[in-house]
């Protein structure tokens, strides 16, 4: 099955939830995958393809052939098919918000500001084409100058999570786009529809045919194929620690450039100078926001003896604020994230921690709504404590002092974020210093990130390479290049 693209106010109720693949500028592929809305039982919310290698293969073709006139292209004008795709998914952002609500469970707050995010990162990395990528350095010859100069890797492979289903894909996409690559990119399975409108709207600014290919289907044979072909010069995931490793094995085989972006177990240390209810709304904000379903999110917090009582009261008080599927917290992605986030908390309680606030009982054949859970009285080296959970759980444990709350966020396997609630200078001064993680918080939520600043993680939670957002993300997509030029 093929068709052509058409614009999404002019759509059927029906065609609004089919995804397609997108390849060589064509949509095909017969959506045979259902997803149904995590909110509301029953509803279907998308129908996908469910793609082969002979899909990945077609679209690095169509990739591969387009890419060269595309890098020739001069970034002023790749930029601004990327400014007006930034302002299209805005002037559809109602429309796009309401899908990515039914398919992922987000409230519609959340998914109108994601999409915004979608928009302003095309815009942002749109607006680079007239920034200049190399330099001119002196020589130390006579009648020499030297030059650098950046060169797109060529074919891209995407690979991306449900959690951020139209943010992720664009802050990946729109670096190596305006660097002159084509890419290839496979969406998460159960939230086809959002990198659809995100193919859409780059289709519908004049994105060349072949330069954006989009395959949906499973990891394990679409992921595979993008990560085994050695037409895809470097490949850039975000997901699970697992899988992001197992294809960085895949990728260094052959020497491909790889990109990973996995888990976190992001700690927040509270001292006895902060405010406790400050504290408790930049945890709790961390910690539900998003339904807990964000690599950044906090999971576990450590406490002075001074502040813990006045804290944890507060802490309940925030996370009883945190009403699922009410505006402030939506549904969990899926049953078997439903069934995970109960598992973990179940099993926390039955090892001896007390559950302040939340329960872990709920029926996961309704609407998948986790209430926001505390958990402290629990051991340091609890599975609660130390894997990620994905969802809106908190652990909080008592620490004796400052060196023994750092030392305590540093023991993880993972690096992601970290913050610290205080009132010293010095503290959070040494904390941002000694913090083993790519992103440091003072006093501000572990979750949410600003567009033009570099992300990313060290240990198990990035390959700590390249990191992503800001025009440091430009740096994965291309290869320096020096020039010497005598007169």
């Amino acid at each position: 099955m093929t068709s052509t693209a058409t614009d999404i106010t002019s759509s059927t109720a029906r065609e609004l939830i089919t995804a397609h693949h997108l390849i060589n500028g064509e949509w095909s592929g017969e959506a045979v995958t259902q997803r149904m809305n995590p909110a509301k039982p029953g509803e279907l919310a998308a129908l996908s393809p469910s793609g082969t290698a002979e899909d990945v293969d077609a679209a690095i073709t169509a990739a591969t052939a387009a890419q060269p006139a595309w890098a020739a292209l001069p970034a002023p004008s790749r930029g601004a098919i990327l400014i007006t795709a930034g302002n299209l998914l805005l002037e559809r952002q109602a429309a796009i918000a309401e899908d990515l609500v039914r398919e992922e469970g987000k409230t519609l707050a959340e998914a109108k500001g994601e999409v915004k995010r979608a928009s302003d990162v095309l815009r942002f990395f749109g607006s680079l084409g007239w920034s200049a990528t190399g330099e001119v350095l002196p020589s130390g010859l006579p009648d020499t100058t030297i030059t650098t100069r950046r060169e797109p890797l060529g074919v891209v492979g995407l690979i991306t999570p449900w959690n951020f289903p139209i943010a992720i894909p664009a802050w990946k996409a729109a670096p190596a786009l305006i660097s002159g690559n084509a890419v290839v990119i496979k969406p998460a399975e159960l939230t086809p529809l959002s990198a659809t409108h995100l193919a859409r709207a780059l289709q519908d600014a004049g994105l060349p045919a072949g330069v954006f290919n989009v395959v949906h289907g499973k990891g394990r044979v679409v992921g595979d194929a993008l990560a085994r072909d050695p037409r895809i010069a470097g490949l850039s995931f975000t997901g699970s620690t697992n899988v992001g490793l197992a294809l960085q094995e895949i990728l260094n085989a052959r020497r491909a450039r790889v990109q990973l972006e996995m888990g976190g177990k992001n700690g927040v240390l509270v001292l006895d100078d902060a405010d406790p209810r400050k504290a408790a709304a930049v945890v709790a904000a961390g910690a539900f926001g998003l339904t807990g379903q964000a690599c950044t999110a906090t999971s576990r917090v450590y406490v002075t003896p001074g502040i813990r009582d006045a804290f944890l009261e507060a802490l309940v008080a925030e996370a009883a604020q945190y009403t699922a599927g009410d505006a402030p917290m939506g549904a969990v992605v899926s049953r078997q994230q439903f069934e995970q986030d109960q598992a973990a908390v179940r099993s926390a309680v039955e090892r001896g921690a007390t559950l302040l606030h939340g329960e872990y009982d709920g029926d996961p054949s309704g609407a998948l709504l986790f209430p926001a859970a505390v958990l402290t009285d629990i051991a340091p080296d609890d599975a609660a404590v130390t894997e990620e959970i994905f969802g809106p759980v908190v652990a909080v444990l008592e620490v004796a002092d400052y060196e023994a709350g750092l030392a305590a966020i540093n023991d993880s396997r993972y690096g992601l974020t970290a913050g610290i609630c205080t009132d010293s200078l010095a503290r959070a001064t040494d904390f941002a210093a000694r913090a083993q993680a790519g992103v440091v918080k003072v006093n501000r939520p572990t979750a949410g990130l600003d567009l033009n600043v570099p992300f990313g993680g060290v240990k198990d939670s990035s390959t700590n390479t390249f990191r992503e957002q800001g025009r440091s993300a430009l740096d994965f997509f291309t290869w320096g290049k020096t020039v010497y030029t005598g007169i």
